[in-house]
């Protein structure tokens, strides 16, 4: 079988390193860049519309480009209609507000969509391009697009320290509790800051990790504070108080310890039951070998933190995690460029894109399952947003599986039964 084909949605003029959905707006946002280095690759944000064409297939267009000058957004968290993008060693904060688009200036939009999805198109089909003024062009500079269409408008509101490292100061991640009340953030220098929402008045400094932390999340009621980091430990804490360290070898007792380290950590809500939560985690070998060994996914009990079931995802190392709004759904991204969406309950595959970017996924991002006056997941189970180190932002959607009703099962196997009494009676006269 040879690998799925998945289009591309956007393709952006630097590196992608995050993507999010706004839950009130549907926006698509997804930031990246060059970084300091002096190279002509530009660092911003990127607001995209996206619309879903028929059934199954989508579009996107970019509403919005937010120049973030000599920084590089590696992480983003948004809510409430704020991003905190991490930033080098600083978490930024901004506000974007989303305009209503006038009727009357529909088609002028549609059409200025249209001609830089075509520029796109015509650049990549060329094969002598090079990077620095036909990226310019190709993202390219949207200043008269800008004009035209964009109705963003972003501001910068704070800006805080959330990484201390002496040599190289990091944020590695970025989140927002559910409530929105607190904002957490993680560095190299393996320390977990929580800072108040919306006044960003720190409420906890401490030393979570010997190294980096690699992932970190934050319960439903802001009970468990879970964190990820390269010193073979997940661990969770009670405002800054270590609760408890997870120990997923105990569903493999015939792995060594120390082999694997934990890379991502996520709560997510468990289907139909309101109250209910689950951890996922990720594990991946510490050291690579000739010939590797599988990478490994774990459910945990979101109340007692006990394992539930581990399952491998395939010898392709991990390198990030989203789980969909519901709790249904798992997405996976790899350093070789696929992209799998998993099912919670059984951790097992239902969808994989083998090598569909390039290069290592940074970012996953679920479509919304509901937004008020807009249907984004169309005729689909799910649908993934996708990004990578390539430039590139895919979708990957999942078509609604067929079912049949239960009284349709029923009465078939009805047909059976009688069928069988009937052929028994023929073949057996006087068997009933």
């Amino acid at each position: 079988m040879g690998k799925r084909r998945v289009p591309d949605l956007y393709r952006a003029p630097f590196p992608l390193y995050s993507i999010k959905v706004d839950p009130k707006t549907g926006l698509v946002i997804t930031a990246g860049g060059g970084g300091a280095s002096k190279t002509g690759i530009k660092n911003a944000v990127h607001f995209l519309d996206l619309q879903l064409v028929g059934e199954h297939q989508y579009s996107a267009s970019l509403l919005h480009s937010h120049d973030t000058e000599t920084r590089a957004t590696m992480n983003m968290a948004v809510g409430s209609d704020v991003i905190a993008a991490g930033q080098d060693g600083t978490c930024c904060l901004m506000s974007f507000k989303h305009s209503p688009q006038r009727e009357g200036d529909k088609a002028a939009s549609k059409d200025a969509g249209s001609s830089v999805q075509q520029g796109h198109a015509r650049r990549r089909a060329g094969k002598g391009d090079k990077g620095g003024q036909d990226e310019a062009v190709g993202s390219g500079d949207t200043s008269d697009l800008k004009d035209e269409t964009a109705h963003i408008s972003v501001t910068a509101l704070a800006e805080v320290l959330s990484d201390l490292n002496p040599q190289d100061p990091l944020q590695k991640v970025v989140r927002f509790s559910p409530d929105l009340s607190l904002l957490l953030t993680g560095g190299t220098d393996g320390h977990i800051r929580v800072w108040e929402f919306p006044s960003m008045k720190k409420k906890f400094d401490f030393k979570a990790h010997e190294g980096e932390i690699e992932d970190l999340d934050i319960s439903p009621g802001n009970k468990h504070l879970v964190s990820a980091g390269r010193d073979f430990s997940c661990s969770v804490w009670s405002g800054s108080q270590l609760a408890m360290g997870l120990n997923w070898l105990e569903t493999m007792p015939q792995i060594a310890e120390k082999t694997y380290r934990y890379m991502a950590c996520r709560f997510g809500k468990v289907e139909d039951q309101k109250h209910t939560i689950r951890l996922y985690t990720v594990q991946i070998p510490h050291k690579r070998d000739r010939k590797p060994p599988p990478c490994y996914l774990t459910k945990w009990n979101g109340q007692s933190f006990l394992p539930m079931l581990t399952a491998s995802c395939g010898t392709e190392v991990i390198s990030s995690l989203a789980v969909s709004d519901s709790g249904t759904f798992l997405g996976l991204g790899t350093v070789t460029g696929s992209v799998a969406i998993y099912i919670a309950f059984s951790l097992q595959k239902l969808y994989y894109a083998q090598e569909s970017h390039g290069i290592v996924v940074t970012d996953l991002a679920f479509v919304p399952d509901s937004l008020k006056g807009k249907n984004l997941k169309g005729n689909n189970e799910t649908a993934m947003l996708s990004v990578a180190v390539d430039s590139r932002c895919q979708v990957h959607a999942v078509p609604n599986r067929r079912s049949f009703s239960i009284w349709l099962v029923l009465f078939i196997c009805g047909l059976v039964v009688m069928g069988l009494v009937l052929l028994l009676q023929y073949l057996f006269p006087g068997f009933i």
